[in-house]
């Protein structure tokens, strides 16, 4: 899809201006051990950070046969919360499909001027 739009310096983006979408975190791909690693074997990945961040910081270590898409795992990305997953992602190319990463959470990544970015849409019993 194709975007065009101008903001002044004081206005926020679209993304949280005019389509509700929520900042969550911005993932950070790092190929160093972080303290508190936790590893999320079925994504052979390792995160930290985002428990103890202010900003919603979270580190992201990939193992060499992570299925994860190598734009996720070689580029940052913010993730954004979303009312409607699945319509949102009508708007752009889908980088991974929705998935289930943990309980109640259902993520999906888009990809934008080559950078990935994660919608991610969370059950009632969360809201």
């Amino acid at each position: 899809m194709n975007f065009k739009f101008s903001r002044k310096d004081h206005e926020l983006p679209p993304a949280i201006e005019k389509w509700d979408w929520k900042y969550h975190h911005m993932g950070i791909p790092t190929k160093e051990k972080q303290a508190n690693e936790k590893h999320i074997p079925h994504l052979g990945m390792h995160v930290s950070g985002f428990p103890e961040s202010p900003f919603g910081i979270e580190w992201m270590r990939f193992d060499k046969d992570s299925p994860i898409h190598p734009l996720i795992q070689e580029k940052p990305h913010l993730a954004f919360v979303v009312n409607d997953l699945d319509r949102e992602l009508k708007k752009f190319e889908v980088l991974t499909p929705p998935g289930e990463p943990s309980d109640g959470v259902r993520v999906a990544m888009i990809k934008f001027q080559n950078l990935p970015v994660e919608l991610m849409e969370f059950t009632k019993e969360y809201l």
